[in-house]
């Protein structure tokens, strides 16, 4: 894979349900993490006492987050709504030169800020919700 660029990594949310996807505006600054629990199935058994995973099992999870500006109404108030209704509605992720990562998120973190000679931002953290679907590019 070659070199990137960083705001090719986009946020994006179903607004009204409908499968259409719209970018969180104002975002700068975006993430995702992908995580899977082991479980350890390990006994006096393994061979040379090595640790063994029971393939297949545990928890998978994924993480996202985003900081940046206000810039668009529609979506910042989506989001707000989504965090205080305990929504989980679809959002996707596009990778650039990877795929892109659809599915359930809830929004677990909204943080607001602002000094006095700038402008306001915020950081968003949602978690996955349920099954997440990849689509390589």
């Amino acid at each position: 894979m070659t070199a990137q660029n960083g705001k090719d990594l986009l946020i994006k949310l179903d607004l009204t349900g409908d499968g259409q996807f719209e970018t969180i505006a104002g975002l700068r600054a975006t993430r995702i993490n992908f995580n899977a629990e082991t479980v350890d199935v390990t006994s006096l058994e393994s061979q040379g006492g090595w640790r063994e995973l029971l393939a297949g099992a545990g928890v998978k999870s994924a993480g996202i987050s985003g900081a940046g500006v206000f810039k668009d109404a529609g979506t910042d108030e989506r989001a707000r709504q989504i965090f205080f209704d305990g929504e989980t509605p679809n959002f996707q992720v596009i990778i650039p030169a990877f795929g892109i990562v659809q599915g359930p998120f809830q929004v677990t973190a909204i943080e607001y800020a602002g000094s006095h000679n700038g402008e306001a931002s915020y950081e968003l953290s949602l978690a996955s919700a349920g099954v997440l679907t990849f689509t390589a590019l």
